[in-house]
């Protein structure tokens, strides 16, 4: 015959060894959680229309920059043979605005790059073809570095804009382009990094025949485009304070 005393320990035993399994349990089904954080992001452009969801957009790998449930996504819209650049929100994949009025004319702009510190400081990079009538980033980018696309048209060029992130206004903008050093026509650049250490912008592009000085006129370049260069911006895009590239003076 069992005794008291020894069931009490039986079922005591039993208990904890209950508790324990309990709580391995609990240890596995619950892993920590880890929110994705994306600060910077420049890619290809990619189309997409602001009645899209968000996993929509997100599938189709495009710049998008990220802080716990808040994306940003860049992209452009299709409209016949033209392009306007589009710039969304969603916070907990619910759309909290949708921009597509920056550039409405018919130069064919896209949003390719994005940065964003995760608070207010957020900036969208678009690109550029030229200067047409109506609606463009030249109404943002009046006493900026550059205030337009500049002489000629078709090479493609970058807009960087600062963006207000709680309803997508820009705050301002400025062009970032070459210049070709033989009649001072516009000429292409491309973004491809774009950093930020709270009060400077660095922008990394390739730029072609020729890369611009601080002071916007064309560096003396030897070799063959195009040229990796660096351009330290102020954070409100007024001033370069210091601009390179290789094989450049």
């Amino acid at each position: 015959m069992i005794s008291y005393r020894k069931l009490q320990k039986f079922f005591a035993g039993f208990s904890l060894s209950i508790l324990l399994v309990a709580d391995l349990v609990i240890i596995q089904k619950a892993p920590p959680a880890f929110a994705e954080t994306v600060n910077s992001s420049i890619g290809s452009g990619v189309t997409f229309s602001c009645n899209d969801s968000e996993a929509t957009i997100k599938a189709k790998n495009g710049s998008r920059v990220v802080n716990g449930a808040t994306s940003f996504y860049i992209g452009y819209q299709q409209f016949s043979n033209n392009k306007n650049p589009i710039t969304i929100r969603f916070n907990n994949g619910i759309k909290t605005w949708c921009r597509t009025d920056y550039e409405t004319t018919n130069d064919d702009g896209t949003g390719y790059g994005l940065y964003w510190d995760g608070g207010n400081v957020l900036y969208g990079v678009y690109s550029s073809t030229g200067s047409q009538s109506g609606n463009d980033f030249r109404r943002f980018a009046t006493g900026r570095w550059l205030s337009s696309y500049g002489s000629g048209g078709g090479p493609k060029v970058a807009v960087i804009a600062r963006i207000n992130p709680g309803n997508g206004d820009v705050s301002y903008a400025t062009f970032l382009s070459a210049k070709k050093a033989d009649n001072g026509q516009t000429n292409s650049l491309v973004v491809n990094n774009l950093s930020w250490d709270g009060t400077n912008l660095t922008v990394q592009a390739k730029s072609w025949w020729t890369p611009r000085r601080a002071d916007t006129n064309s560096m003396t370049c030897s070799g063959s485009s195009p040229y990796q260069y660096t351009a330290i911006f102020t954070g409100d895009l007024t001033r370069v304070n210091s601009a390179s590239a290789n094989t450049c003076s």
